[in-house]
């Protein structure tokens, strides 16, 4: 399986990688312009990927539904394989996040990863940790780990106990964390922009 990629190259060399993973139905387009807002100076190299497979109503999507929090095993995890081969070889730091079904991809590659593999940050938006067999979490202990986690409390898709506890798991690994909700529904609040932005930015000089 191979993945179509929009790329934005960083200004000189890249201080590391932001990888941004777009919901289901949607495209690699949809959270491209994010990657300006979120690292305006463009010390990153910045990538979207496309989902592999299209499926009912439309458009892309990482995985069939089967549920939540439980993802189609059968689609799901050649995603995720495809997924961890193209961020290996991606400038580190890196730092990866994703809204809906991308926040779930990201919570799997962050944390179901050896802890030398995992990314550096991650940035799950509207989503929820994947419940899926043979998918194994190492949360014994994440102290250092930065997590950023928004959710809208109006969510009628994904709600958003599932981010609360999500929160919850990861405050008990030690993870440090910083959290968002906001009356809004299932989207990313514009309003919480300016606190991933500084999350990016303080993810780098780590």
């Amino acid at each position: 399986m191979s993945l179509h990629v929009l790329e934005r190259q960083a200004e000189g060399e890249p201080q590391g990688s932001l990888v941004l993973l777009h919901g289901r139905g949607a495209d690699e387009q949809d959270l491209h312009p994010l990657l300006d807002l979120l690292d305006p100076e463009r010390k990153l190299l910045g990538l979207t990927p496309r989902g592999p497979l299209t499926l009912p109503p439309g458009g892309f999507h990482w995985y069939r539904l089967a549920g939540i929090p439980t993802p189609d095993p059968v689609t799901f995890w050649p995603s995720f394989t495809t997924l961890s081969e193209l961020i290996d070889d991606l400038p580190k730091p890196l730092l990866l996040g994703g809204f809906s079904q991308g926040a779930v991809m990201s919570y799997a590659l962050g944390l179901a990863s050896a802890p030398g593999k995992r990314p550096a940050a991650l940035m799950p938006l509207s989503g929820f940790m994947p419940d899926v067999e043979d998918l194994r979490y190492d949360l014994t202990d994440l102290s250092g780990y930065r997590v950023a986690i928004a959710h809208g409390t109006l969510d009628p898709v994904i709600p958003v106990d599932f981010s609360r506890a999500a929160r919850d798991a990861l405050a008990t690994a030690k993870a440090e964390l910083a959290y968002h909700e906001s009356p809004v529904g299932h989207t990313i609040d514009p309003a919480i922009i300016p606190a991933l932005r500084d999350f990016v930015a303080s993810a780098i000089v780590r």
